[in-house]
Formats: C-alpha cells, sequence, structure tokens
C-alpha cells in the first residue's frame, strides 16, 4: 500500500471509534492544498583555456555566464538556471479532544497530520515521512494540579520542546505561585520527529545514534503589579553521556500603572558557557495610543551535537521604538524603527571587513470607513550587512458579515543583494476568500500571482513568475454537549498555557 493511502487509512482508524471511548469529543480537521514551483540551480563547469576576459570584470564562459576560476584549478563553475520542478501537497491536520472517563479533569487529547506532494517532483518539505504524531497524550487537570503524559509540547523562554514523557504543573492561586516540571524523550526542534529520523539526516555519520534524554523545570510568581518566572533545561545524549544543551532564563515584568508595562528577560548558555539573548521593553497603551521602547541582545543556539556551534555565533543588539496612533475606531497610523549592529566576529584570518551594523523602519495605516470594508498599507526599508530591502504591501479587505471574508493585495520588493551579485525583485497581486458556513464547516481559497526578476550583469539573470493557488477546507464536529461550549479542562488545553487555572 502507498505510504499516503496508508496515512489516510491510519487517521481514519483513529477517528472512527472516539464517540464510544468517552462521553464528549471534539475533533477538527484541517485540510490544505497548494500548487507550487520551484526553479533552482545546476553546477556546471568548463576549463580554464575555455573562458572568456572582460574589460572590468572577471572571466566568463563562452555563453556569457560569469565564472569562478580557484587560483590553481584546471576548471571553473559556474550555475545556470535549474529545471522547473513543481509541488502539489496536500496536508490534513487532525485534532480530536476525549473527555467524560469518569474521573473529573481527566481528558485525552491527540493532534497528528498527514501529507503528500501531488506534484511531478518531491520538493514540499513536511511531506516525509506521511504521517506524523504531533501531540498524543492524556491529561488530569485540577486547580491545583495538572499532569500529562505522552507526546507533548512545553513552551518556555528557552523556546518550544516536544518529547514523548510526562510533566506536571503544581499551582497555589493564593500566593500566584506556579511550579513546573517535565521529562521524557526529547523531539528534534522545530519538527515532531526524533533527531534520529531518516527524514532529519542531511549529515549522515553526525546524526546522533539515540535520542536526547531532556529534563527541565519552572517556577513562577504572579501579582497584580509584578511577575517573575525562572525556566531550567538540560539534554543528555544516553549513547554518548554527553550534553546536548543546557540553558537557564529569566524573565519578568513590572505594571507600576494600567498603561505602563515594564518587561525584560535573558537566558544563558550552560553548556557553552556564554550568554544568549537578552531584552527590555518599556510598553505603554491606551485605547488611542501604544508605543514601545526598548533594547534587545540575539545569539542564536545550537545544540552541541552540530557542527554550526563551531562557528561561535555572533550575536547583535539592537534599539528598537514603535509608536501608533488611533483616530477613533476608524483610522489607526503606526510606525517602527530598529537600529541593529553586530558584534566582531574575531576570525583569526578575515578575508575581507564586513559591515556589522544596519537598521530597519516601517510606516503603516490602516483605515476602517466602513465597518465592511478595511484598508491596509504599508511601507518598510532595511539597509544592512550583505544586503538591503525596500518593499510596500497594500490590502483591501471586504467582509459583510461573519460568514464570508475576502481580501485583495498586492506589494512590491526589491531586495540588493551585496553577497550574492544579484538584486531580486519580486511583485505580487492576490485574491483570498474564506466562507463559513457555520462553526462546524470553514472552506478557502487563495491565488497569488508572483512576478520575480533576477538582475545580473551576466547571461545568469532569469524572471520566474508563476501562479500560486492553495485552497483548505476546516471541518470540526462532536457530540451536542461538545457544541454547546467545552468544559473547563479542555478549555485549558493549547492555544492556552499549560497548567492555564479553569474557570
Amino acid at each position: 500500500m502507498r505510504p499516503a493511502r496508508c496515512a489516510w487509512w491510519i487517521l481514519a482508524a483513529l477517528l472512527l471509534p472516539l464517540p464510544a471511548l468517552a462521553q464528549g469529543y471534539r475533533v477538527r480537521v484541517d485540510t490544505r492544498w497548494q500548487s507550487v514551483a520551484y526553479r533552482g540551480v545546476t553546477l556546471d563547469s568548463i576549463p580554464v583555456g575555455d573562458t572568456v576576459s572582460t574589460s572590468g570584470a572577471g572571466p566568463e564562459s563562452p555563453d556569457g555566464f560569469a565564472v569562478r576560476c580557484p587560483p590553481g584549478a584546471a576548471y571553473c563553475t559556474f550555475f545556470r538556471s535549474g529545471a522547473v520542478r513543481r509541488g502539489g501537497p496536500v496536508t490534513s491536520t487532525v485534532e480530536a479532544s476525549l473527555w467524560g472517563f469518569g474521573v473529573r479533569g481527566l481528558s485525552m487529547r491527540a493532534a497528528g497530520r498527514a501529507g503528500v506532494d501531488l506534484g511531478n517532483a518531491d520538493v514540499w518539505p513536511g511531506t516525509k515521512p506521511a504521517v506524523q504524531l504531533l501531540e498524543g497524550y492524556a491529561e488530569y487537570a485540577t486547580r491545583r494540579v495538572t499532569g500529562r503524559l505522552g507526546r507533548q509540547v512545553v513552551a518556555s523562554r528557552l523556546g518550544m520542546m516536544g518529547f514523548d514523557g510526562g510533566g506536571v504543573v503544581l499551582r497555589d492561586a493564593a500566593r500566584g505561585i506556579e511550579l513546573q516540571g517535565y521529562g521524557g524523550w526529547g523531539l528534534a526542534r522545530g519538527t515532531a520527529l526524533p533527531i534520529t529520523n531518516p527524514a532529519l539526516n542531511p549529515l549522515d555519520e553526525f546524526q546522533p545514534r539515540a535520542r536526547q534524554l531532556i529534563v527541565g523545570g519552572g517556577g513562577g510568581w504572579t501579582s497584580a503589579l509584578a511577575d517573575a518566572r525562572v525556566e531550567y533545561q538540560r539534554e543528555v545524549d544516553p549513547r554518548a553521556k554527553k550534553f546536548v544543551s543546557e540553558r537557564v532564563g529569566l524573565e519578568g515584568a513590572l505594571r507600576p500603572r494600567a498603561d505602563v508595562r515594564i518587561s525584560g528577560g535573558a537566558d544563558y548558555d550552560l553548556a557553552a558557557g556564554w550568554w544568549g539573548s537578552a531584552e527590555a521593553t518599556v510598553a505603554y497603551g491606551t485605547p488611542s495610543v501604544r508605543g514601545t521602547i526598548g533594547a534587545r541582545r540575539y545569539r542564536p543556539h545550537f545544540d552541541l551535537w552540530t557542527i554550526w556551534g563551531a562557528f561561535s555565533p555572533v550575536p547583535y543588539r539592537s534599539l528598537h521604538a514603535s509608536l501608533a496612533v488611533a483616530a477613533g475606531a476608524r483610522w489607526e497610523v503606526r510606525g517602527r524603527y530598529e537600529r541593529y549592529r553586530y558584534d566582531e566576529a574575531e576570525a583569526e584570518t578575515p578575508l575581507f571587513n564586513a559591515k556589522r551594523d544596519g537598521w530597519r523602519a516601517e510606516l503603516g495605516m490602516t483605515a476602517n470607513p466602513t465597518p465592511e470594508w478595511t484598508f491596509d498599507a504599508g511601507y518598510q526599508r532595511e539597509f544592512g550587512p550583505g544586503a538591503s530591502v525596500v518593499g510596500t504591501t497594500a490590502t483591501i479587505t471586504y467582509q459583510p458579515s461573519r460568514r464570508f471574508r475576502a481580501m485583495v493585495l498586492g506589494s512590491s520588493f526589491d531586495r540588493p543583494l551585496e553577497f550574492r551579485y544579484n538584486d531580486a525583485g519580486v511583485r505580487t497581486v492576490g485574491l483570498d476568500a474564506q466562507f463559513t458556513s457555520s462553526e462546524r464547516l470553514r472552506v478557502g481559497l487563495t491565488a497569488y500571482h508572483h512576478r520575480e526578476a533576477h538582475d545580473r550583469p551576466d547571461a545568469a539573470a532569469f524572471d520566474w513568475n508563476q501562479w500560486r493557488v492553495s485552497a483548505r477546507v476546516v471541518w470540526a464536529f462532536g457530540d451536542a454537549a461538545d457544541l454547546r461550549g467545552l468544559p473547563p479542562s479542555i478549555q485549558m488545553l493549547p492555544g492556552g498555557r499549560a497548567g492555564r487555572t479553569p474557570q
């Protein structure tokens, strides 16, 4: 049986017995299809003696492609435009919640995804393996304790971490105290697959041979005027008995007034021995004026088993400010500015001195002249190391009722690439429509036309224009009690934060 067909049979087998397992259930099926095309590049080469010298520029191939000739090499290399590869990914995400097992506060949740590429080339990421279990756990939730067992995701300042194991949250609402602990076999970052899965194997012998063990915990305190929280997380390779990562994070917030919030946080990489990211922000907000001013430091985090940590990721620091002013409920003008600078790379044998600082700015406007119509426009500009960008966007939205919404959009972006010998420009126009027949069914259709131009002073310049069309259907069903409202234990499930106190 083909993997795609097998995926659908597995999902159907999971859904059919749901009504018999519990007194209440809810299932949500989100199916999406899209048509997309790619055009990559193909590496080519010619003997050094066949190259053509040009005045004021480097060597070229006889048909006009700029070539790279390493010193002492017999051949020069260059890139030609690759063949067109068309994809047609279809993905279905199924979420199911069950409750009413005879124990108050006990529920189950499962979320899975099946995907297949119907195009003539396997170009869309994430369709292998065909079936993935995103979450699947049993939960016991009361006002003081929440416990979970199974595949789950924990969100904290240290990021999103998925694992197969258990977790518990203890709460003292009167004192505003919350304690959390969890542990199990970890999943790879950014996906619901173990790091040992063949789909995550670009480096072959460098891939870990065993799943990492993860242990973490945190504690928080909340009051009317202030919040504070600390997080700790450790990952270990059980086969090599070496650290994968070990970090600690701190964050907090002050609310001296109802319209002012001061927040900040930082994390420290214990395994690498350096500070990671940090930020501090002061925010002011009223119905007519919203503004922020702050500073941040960003440093990417890599697991110790990867090769990327050997390059000593360079952090950058920035100052930023934003302001939005509303004139009643119909007009709003907003703006944002950020200035940033990278630290010294401290390379032992630098090839050249690169620009280390840059800036980005945005201006935007939203207008609602009538309840049915919304107009939005924005302008952005950025100039930084290696590239710059200037672009505009505009949308017109018509929503005569809660059941129907249509949006026309357009955008234009130009992006000179200093280090890539290329000036790229993209123009887009499109239409997005969504119709909601009831709380159970929602359908949508999107069509975009992209006109992309890559300007170069050699034969490698090209235009790449295409239509991208996508369709989606969201179907939800459950028993009658569920349609009248979810019980508190189910309302606590994501998108809310794990361990949210029932109302």
